[in-house]
């Protein structure tokens, strides 16, 4: 798709597509309903624009339409349900529940992103610390098989932004040992993760786009 004419006026997202930083924002823009230029990248030859606006050379990187420069995937997500929340994912209304919706997210952040980053390395790497890394992300896993089972959402009994944030990062631990993980003992957290990568949502997140050059073109998320 050409960028249209007039497209100045529409934030910009430099994205990648298999990057869960850039999934992420990629949902929550979605989500949000956000109309919204994608830039298609190569981490191998990144595009001087972005670089211009964003030094640290990583996707994703949000340019709204006053030039502010948004660079971390959960402030993305964040600037885009504050624009428009249509299924109160942020519960900001309710204090309590949106402060829990923030600590989940972090927690995850914080406690399994590490793990599952050197579990994915042991197996690619035929380290002999598979196993331990396996068993660390397992105890962010078991919270989530909890909190599945006690009310059927991450958070409560209502979709939230919790239950999209760890799609990316769900689908990769999935994906390190599929004949493993095929068998592990996390049925509720298997069957979210399933009917999340089967859902139009995931599907119009992974459209795939041609790689974004100043003579070709920007595609309308």
């Amino acid at each position: 798709m050409i960028e249209p004419s007039g497209s100045n006026n529409f934030p910009i997202l430099y994205s990648l597509q298999n990057c869960p930083y850039a999934m992420r924002a990629r949902i929550a823009l979605l989500l949000s309903e956000q109309t919204i230029i994608i830039r298609a990248i190569s981490l191998k030859n990144k595009p001087l624009a972005m670089l211009e606006a964003s030094p640290k050379g990583t996707v994703p990187v949000l340019i709204l339409a006053d030039g502010t420069v948004i660079e971390e995937s959960i402030d993305i997500m964040h600037w885009a349900l504050r624009q428009n929340d249509p299924n109160n994912l942020l519960s900001q209304a309710q204090p309590d529940t949106h402060q829990a919706i923030i600590a989940l997210i972090q927690r995850g952040d914080d406690q399994f992103k590490h793990p599952l980053e050197q579990y994915r390395a042991a197996k690619r790497y035929h380290r002999d610390t598979e196993l331990k890394w396996r068993q660390q992300c397992e105890v962010f896993i078991q919270e989530l098989e909890q909190r599945l089972t006690d009310n059927g959402f991450f958070i409560g009994n209502s979709v939230s932004l919790a239950d999209y944030a760890f799609i990316p990062f769900m689908r990769q631990f999935g994906r390190v040992d599929r004949k493993w993980f095929a068998t592990a003992p996390y049925p509720k957290v298997k069957a979210w993760l399933s009917t999340q990568l089967q859902s139009q949502l995931y599907a119009r997140m992974m459209k795939k786009h041609e790689l974004w050059s100043q003579e070709t073109q920007s595609c309308l998320l």
